[in-house]
């Protein structure tokens, strides 16, 4: 598979898969007409704390003007396991495709055990260890390689930062697709309100499905926030979104992106469809010498996702 561009050379916790979105929650209340320090510490927040360009992906004019002039983006969003001695691993990446032209957003989740070139380490391995062996510049390389597509923009998001996100805008309220019992919390199937920490547990719970299975759930988990942190009654709760978000976000996209990205991709989220790549698991030696769980994705499953991708930026 031949790479469609020419490249050039190239702080503490885990996921939020519909991150971008996320974002959004601070620019309803930040951006559209409240308070100007409201707006001022929105401002502040992201270009003072969570903007942080990389290498891997280019800031050249013309790629600056793709949002104002409504041109389709890919953006990685990857969810990272990061503490305060652990480096940590990318357990969640999806490649989010909004196209305002067709107002139309797609997600593509890439499960964190496919074996894959790790790009510019020299071998192959799990992908979520792209970050764990390199960062953030080697992850977007060896996603853009995995589906041979460039990304525009990324966001990354640490795990803990979802315990106080939800608690940051007072609880979350979902609808649970079945019923379970964790950590003397029970998960009732139905309408559910949850805090924080009984967030994570509905997260991570593996036991009764897979991880295929916690992708859904983390969207549930967003859209839920999402909702929340839409509503009025959270207004007063923006320092603290933002404080959570300035500790546990990194992105490339400045604050002028993000309000060109509110006015002129917003509605593509109401019309949305996901997709998780697929393979077959095959215990596998890994270059230590271990035996290892790997999902094998056949190059006609990768061009499936390429052409996906392709067909959905070109849509009017």
């Amino acid at each position: 598979m031949q790479s469609e561009k020419t490249k050039k050379p190239m702080s503490k916790r885990r996921k939020i898969t519909f991150i971008v979105l996320g974002i959004m929650l601070v620019l309803i209340v930040g951006i559209v007409g409240y308070a100007y320090s409201i707006y001022h510490n929105v401002k502040e927040t992201v270009d003072e704390e969570m903007y942080k360009p990389v290498d891997s992906i280019e800031h050249t004019p013309e790629q600056k003007e793709k949002i104002e002039k409504k041109k389709t983006l890919n953006i990685l969003l990857m969810g990272v396991d990061e503490r305060e001695y652990d480096k940590g691993r990318t357990d969640t990446l999806i490649i989010l495709s909004i196209n305002p032209n067709s107002n139309k957003m797609q997600m593509i989740s890439i499960p964190r055990d496919t074996r894959t070139e790790l790009v510019g380490l020299g071998f192959e391995d799990k992908i979520n260890h792209a970050y764990a062996f390199g960062d953030v510049n080697t992850t977007i390389e060896t996603v853009e390689a995995f589906a041979n597509i460039e990304l525009d923009y990324y966001v990354k998001m640490n795990m803990e930062g979802l315990v106080d996100l939800v608690d940051a805008v007072g609880g979350i309220t979902i609808n649970n697709p079945y019923d379970w019992e964790q950590s003397g919390f029970h998960y009732k199937k139905g309408e559910l309100s949850m805090n924080g920490e009984q967030t994570m547990g509905f997260v991570r719970m593996r036991k009764m499905d897979s991880d295929f299975n916690r992708n859904d759930r983390q969207r549930i988990v967003i859209e839920g926030i999402l909702k929340k942190g839409a509503s009025v009654g959270s207004i007063t709760k923006i320092d603290d979104v933002l404080d959570v978000l300035g500790d546990n976000m990194e992105t490339n996209l400045s604050f002028d992106d993000m309000k060109n990205l509110f006015k002129n991709y917003r509605d593509t989220r109401k019309n949305s469809t996901t997709y998780q790549v697929t393979g077959t698991g095959q215990y596998m030696e890994n270059g230590n010498g271990q035996n290892i769980y790997y999902l094998i994705v056949p190059e006609e499953e990768r061009d499936k996702v390429h052409g996906m991708i392709v067909h959905f930026n070109n849509e009017m």
